[in-house]
């Protein structure tokens, strides 16, 4: 979010300051304030996911890793194994029902996953996430 902003920005700041040295300068500082941004936020993820995986409820720790090894083994099927046993089947003149997953679930599922773990990035940056994952 505040990387959108850098560019409107920018052009603001080339508006009303006509030294161009400065005028890079202060570019160069809003780009780096929002690699460091990127950067604090890519931490606090990492954090939160390391929290979740050392707490030892198995409903905690285990939760987000059983929902993407199921998203992981869906697409795994339905983009991958699925099209080569069809080939199979279809060469060998067999008549092998297969099994249909409904990708649109499973994409929405995998698509909750992201977004709720970006949520809760956000959440830990901005200092409002609860903090009830400690023993």
């Amino acid at each position: 979010m505040l990387t959108a902003l850098i560019a409107p920005v920018s052009k603001l700041v080339g508006k009303f300051i006509e030294d161009k040295d400065q005028k890079n300068k202060l570019a160069h500082d809003l780009a780096t304030l929002a690699s460091r941004h990127a950067q604090e936020l890519a931490k606090g993820q990492i954090e939160a996911n390391t929290a979740q995986a050392k707490h030892p409820s198995l409903f905690v720790a285990g939760a987000r890793p059983a929902i993407m090894w199921i998203c992981s083994l869906g697409v795994l099927w339905e983009f991958f194994l699925k099209p080569i046993a069809t080939w199979g089947i279809l060469v060998t003149g067999s008549d092998i029902p297969m099994i249909n997953i409904p990708t649109d679930g499973l994409i929405g599922l995998t698509m909750s996953l992201l977004g709720l773990s970006g949520m809760r990035s956000w959440e830990k940056t901005k200092g409002v996430a609860r903090e009830n994952m400690k023993k």
